[in-house]
């Protein structure tokens, strides 16, 4: 009996905009950046200008972050620990810091 081997799933390659992004989030998204809640992000030289200013768009209309360009052309984000009240008790208990992804 023969098997029939399944075909190879065609790869599909990330978009630029997809690569950028996963590496803003996963940024964010450390724990160093978490605790300290800011980091800075450098363009690679793979980074596209129209992928680079799409990710400074999104991060910029994001309330809860601050975007400060540098110098070096990096940027710095930053963000304040989020509040949620309690309904029930009426007490003021923090975000988990892990749910700050963006993208």
């Amino acid at each position: 009996m023969a098997k029939k081997q399944a075909a190879p799933a065609a790869r599909q390659e990330m978009s630029g905009i997809e690569r950028l992004g996963l590496r803003v989030s996963s940024m964010i998204n450390h724990p160093v950046a978490q605790a300290q809640r800011w980091v800075t992000i450098h363009r690679l030289d793979t980074d596209g200008e129209r992928e680079w200013e799409e990710v400074l768009s999104v991060i910029d209309e994001t309330v809860e972050l601050e975007l400060t360009l540098n110098d070096d052309g990096s940027v710095t984000v930053r963000w304040e620990r989020q509040e949620v009240e309690v309904a029930e008790r009426g007490e003021v208990e923090f975000e988990p810091e892990e749910e700050a992804a963006l993208f």
